[in-house]
Order: structure tokens, then C-alpha cells, then sequence
């Protein structure tokens, strides 16, 4: 059985203008009945003071039982993209709800909707319902900046018939709407290693010079002849058919700093009052235009934290930071979109942790991409420990990574690549696949 939310009254009930004016008024007319004994103007002078008391008790008794439901179209938007709020708001009360206005909740740096008044809601129909006792209210509502968002509860302003005093009510409540960031679309035909399908087989062809893609098992019932492997069968004296094995999707993977380790308490509280900070969000836009790149093309990408190499940016996310189609750039999008400002790393790798990075024996190496903000020296140290388990190895820094760091990751082979704002991102991709000489002027 549905039993409607209890509705929040989110402000005391306050006196309208003409609420107000005719308080005044009724004081006015006592002051001068007492000074003047006039007692005639004594009843207009009560009259005058308790008829708006009266209204405002009278809005407060005034109840609304609402169902609010509502929807997004689409539910999740790419940043300074827009959106669709449909909110159906049913009575759930057998008399008419009418004389109420309406406006949504939306948070800070959001620019909701204009107050309007709420058409007339019929009474509540539970046997033949005719659709009188709901209305749909509709708006459009622009997303500047990634991150999920809470629209609602749905306010409502309830005011007595002659308009004399007023209470807000909060009905329902709030809605997640998840905002990704942008995605920059990246040259496709590139010389890297990352846009090469075959790098895993090249870098295992590498590594065991002497394997060939096929294995030998024992024959079955109804293995056609054809696949026989008379050199396994002569070596093991037993009948031996090929059988190709199975290779994994290639796999890249992305670092991201996530935590600014480089800048100071006073800078990062600095910049959560003053709202997003653009290097992280640049950085985020990054990682997300590396991550569709890849995923479209078959790869399996993990997105992992600078400080922490082994845990995914999303602490607790599914999979641990490892996505994979289909239905891995949505996740991939949305767990970047999850995202929190930046702040100090809680925990900082282990030097048993970072030897674990290292590359085992016989162990073939997959692209790397580290996107660096602000990190501190021993983040650097961390992405020179994992420089050999990365081929290739290429590190895109904003405009706040230091000297050193940049030092140290270019000593151990890194390829850096400068990004100083979004309209870069798609030229700083197609600037890994210039060789050293041909570097354009601006890079590093």
C-alpha cells in the first residue's frame, strides 16, 4: 500500500506584504484607540492584527499529501550539456490541492527554475482514474561542470485564499543526475603503440621468440584430421591436434592524479572555496578522452591512482578500476564524473608496494599513460618504479607539475607531453606519435 512521504515544512510560515501591511496597520489602530480611548477602533484594531495570525495558522494546519516522482532525459549528461527535468507530482489527499506555487531545488552554481504557479491538482482517484489527480511539470536545466548532482526535493509555497501569509513546504526528494566530463575525440591512425590492435602478440612475440600461437592437446572423437600436429605427435608418441590459444584483449592502462600532493594545505583549501580547480578537471578530461580512445577499440583499461598504483580512482568502484566493453565507457565516465576534489593522499604506496610494479620475468608490457596535476616527488618516484611494466610510457602534465617531477619521469624514459588547456587535448595525442626530432616546438 503507498503511503505518501511526510511533507518537510523547510521554513517558519511568514506574512505576505499584504499580510504584513495589515499587521502594521492593526498595531497602528490599537496604539491610537489606547491613547485616544477610542473603542470603537478597538474591534478593527484585532480584527486587523489576528486576521493575519489566523492565515498563518491556517497554512500551517493546510497539509498537502504529494507524491512527487521524478525523471531525467537523459539521466546522464556530458558536462556543459543540458537536460531534461520531467516531475510528475500526484495528490494523494481527497480534496482538491489548488493556490499553491512550485520550484524545484537545485544546487548551488545550478540555475533552476523560475517560481510558478502549480496548476490545480483533483482529488485523489483510486478506482477509475482519469488522470486528474496528477500534473506534470517540465524544464530544462544546462549542466556547466562534471560531477552528480541532487535536484530536489520539490518546494512548495502554500498561502492562505486571501493571500495574507505563506509557509514552503519540501516534497519528496532529491534526484541524483550524473554529469560527465567532456570527452575529446583523438586521431585514430597514430604510430603509437596504442593505436596498434597487435601489441600484446608483438610484445609477446618479442618475449618468447619461440611460440607460436598454437598448442598441441591429445585427439578427440571427431577432431578433423587437418588439425593434426605430427611434430607434437611424433615427440609424444600419442595423436596431438593444433588448437589456437586464446589470447586476452589488450590491456592499457591509466594513472591519474588524484590527489595534488605537490600544492599546499593552503592551496587546496584555497581552491575548494573558490570551486573547482581547473588542473584537476583538466586532468579528468584527459583521462576520459584516453579512456573512450581506448575502449573503442578493444582495449581493457585500467584507471588507477597515481599515488596508489594498484587501487582504481573511485575507491570501492566495481572492478577495481579495470573497464572493458561493452558497457565500460559508460562505467568508465560515470566513475570520473564520481570523482571528488582533490585532496591530500590518505596513504602513499609502500616501497613493497611499488616493487610489486615491476614487470615479472617473461611478462609482456602494455601501454601507460600517467596524467600528472600536481604531484609530489614521491608520486614521481612511484611512476619511475613502474616505467618498465609501460611500452610505451607517456605522461601528459598540466600546467602545475613541477620541475623535478618532470625531471625525474623524463630520466626514466617517460614521454612527456604538455597540456595546458582542453582545446589541447586532441593535439598533444597526436603529438605521441612525432618522433623526438619532430616534436612540435611547445612540447617538452
Amino acid at each position: 500500500m503507498f503511503r505518501p512521504r511526510p511533507v518537510r515544512v523547510s521554513a517558519w510560515p511568514r506574512l505576505t506584504r499584504r499580510g504584513g501591511s495589515l499587521m502594521i496597520v492593526g498595531v497602528l489602530l490599537l496604539a491610537v484607540s489606547l491613547w485616544f480611548d477610542l473603542r470603537d477602533v478597538v474591534l478593527l484594531a484585532f480584527v486587523g492584527i489576528a486576521t493575519p495570525l489566523a492565515a498563518a495558522v491556517f497554512v500551517v494546519v493546510r497539509n498537502p499529501r504529494l507524491a512527487v516522482t521524478r525523471g531525467f532525459a537523459p539521466a546522464v549528461v556530458a558536462a556543459g550539456g543540458w537536460t531534461r527535468v520531467a516531475i510528475v507530482v500526484k495528490n494523494r489527499a481527497r480534496r482538491t490541492f489548488d493556490g499553491a506555487h512550485w520550484r524545484d531545488t537545485v544546487p548551488e552554481g545550478l540555475m533552476g527554475p523560475a517560481e510558478s504557479i502549480l496548476p490545480a491538482i483533483g482529488p485523489y482517484e483510486g478506482v477509475l482514474p482519469s488522470g486528474d489527480d496528477t500534473v506534470r511539470l517540465e524544464y530544462r536545466l544546462r549542466m556547466p561542470r562534471r560531477g552528480v548532482y541532487s535536484i530536489g526535493p520539490l518546494r512548495i509555497g502554500v498561502a492562505d485564499p486571501f493571500g495574507l501569509a505563506r509557509i514552503d513546504r519540501e516534497v519528496g526528494t532529491g534526484h541524483e543526475v550524473v554529469v560527465t566530463p567532456r570527452v575529446t575525440p583523438l586521431d585514430a591512425a597514430l604510430g603509437s603503440a596504442a593505436s596498434i590492435d597487435g601489441v600484446v602478440h608483438g610484445l609477446r612475440r618479442r618475449t618468447h621468440p619461440n611460440s607460436d600461437e598454437l598448442i598441441a592437446r591429445e585427439y578427440r572423437y571427431g577432431d578433423p584430421l587437418r588439425r593434426v600436429n605430427w611434430a607434437a605427435t611424433a615427440r609424444r608418441g600419442e595423436l596431438m591436434v593444433r588448437e589456437e590459444e586464446q589470447r586476452g584483449d589488450p590491456e592499457a592502462r591509466i594513472l591519474l592524479d588524484t590527489t595534488l600532493s605537490g600544492r599546499s594545505e593552503a592551496s587546496l583549501r584555497r581552491d575548494d572555496d573558490e570551486g573547482a580547480h581547473f588542473g584537476f578537471e583538466l586532468g579528468i578530461e584527459i583521462a576520459a578522452s584516453i579512456g573512450m580512445h581506448l575502449l573503442e577499440r578493444g582495449f581493457r583499461v585500467r584507471c588507477t591512482q597515481v599515488a596508489d598504483p594498484e587501487r582504481g580512482v573511485i575507491p570501492g568502484a566495481a572492478f577495481g578500476g579495470a573497464y572493458r566493453t561493452p558497457g565500460g565507457d559508460r562505467m568508465l565516465l560515470e566513475d570520473l564524473a564520481r570523482l571528488d576534489r582533490p585532496g591530500r593522499a590518505a596513504w602513499h604506496g609502500t616501497g613493497a608496494a611499488q616493487s610489486d610494479a615491476h614487470p615479472r620475468a617473461r611478462e609482456a608490457r602494455s601501454p601507460g599513460f600517467a596524467v600528472l596535476v600536481d604531484p609530489d616527488e614521491q608520486d614521481a618516484r612511484a611512476l619511475v618504479a613502474l616505467r618498465p611494466s609501460f611500452e610505451p610510457a607517456v605522461a601528459f602534465a598540466t600546467d602545475g607539475v613541477s620541475r623535478l617531477v618532470l625531471d625525474l619521469i623524463e630520466d626514466a624514459d617517460w614521454r612527456v607531453v604538455r597540456v595546458r588547456r582542453p582545446a589541447e587535448i586532441g593535439e598533444a595525442w597526436s603529438g605521441i606519435a612525432t618522433t623526438p626530432r619532430e616534436r612540435p616546438a611547445h612540447a617538452p
